[in-house]
């Protein structure tokens, strides 16, 4: 598949104060599948699951920033208890910090053409310490981060 063909999700990550506390989340047993990675179950199923599975990430928004990445590895059906089938996005554990940009709320998941997603971090900035939301998000507006 040519890689112009490649897409990526967005998602608000609900509950999430920050990146850590998102992946705290996810390195608990109710966040995690059999095989022991971290998903997303989600109502709707992609119907541009080629183009997400074939190198896409899942982009979260952690208080009106996106603030990391995660490649998508598979989308499984999963059934609830309530009999209904729903989409388990699996992820791979590592989470990906990017450049903030301001997102505003919206329900659901969204597609993310790769031109609008945010860069990846430097690898230097990637282990630097956060700064708080607000903060980040005043810089992101301005063009600074």
């Amino acid at each position: 598949m040519p890689k112009s063909a490649l897409t990526h999700l967005i998602k608000l990550s609900a509950g999430s104060e920050s990146v850590d506390t998102l992946a705290e989340w996810q390195a608990s047993s109710a966040a995690k599948g059999a095989d022991g990675l971290p998903r997303h179950v989600t109502r709707m199923w992609p119907k541009r699951e080629a183009e997400i599975i074939d190198g896409g990430s899942i982009y979260w928004v952690i208080k009106g920033l996106i603030q990391c990445r995660q490649r998508v590895l598979r989308l499984d059906e999963v059934t609830g208890h309530d009999g209904i089938r729903r989409c388990a996005i699996v992820l791979d554990p590592d989470l990906i910090r990017v450049n903030p940009a301001p997102r505003r709320p919206f329900q659901g998941w969204r597609y993310l053409a790769p031109a609008d997603a945010p860069p990846d971090m430097t690898q230097t900035r990637q282990n630097e310490d956060t700064l708080p939301p607000e903060l980040a998000g005043a810089l992101a507006d301005i063009g600074v981060l």
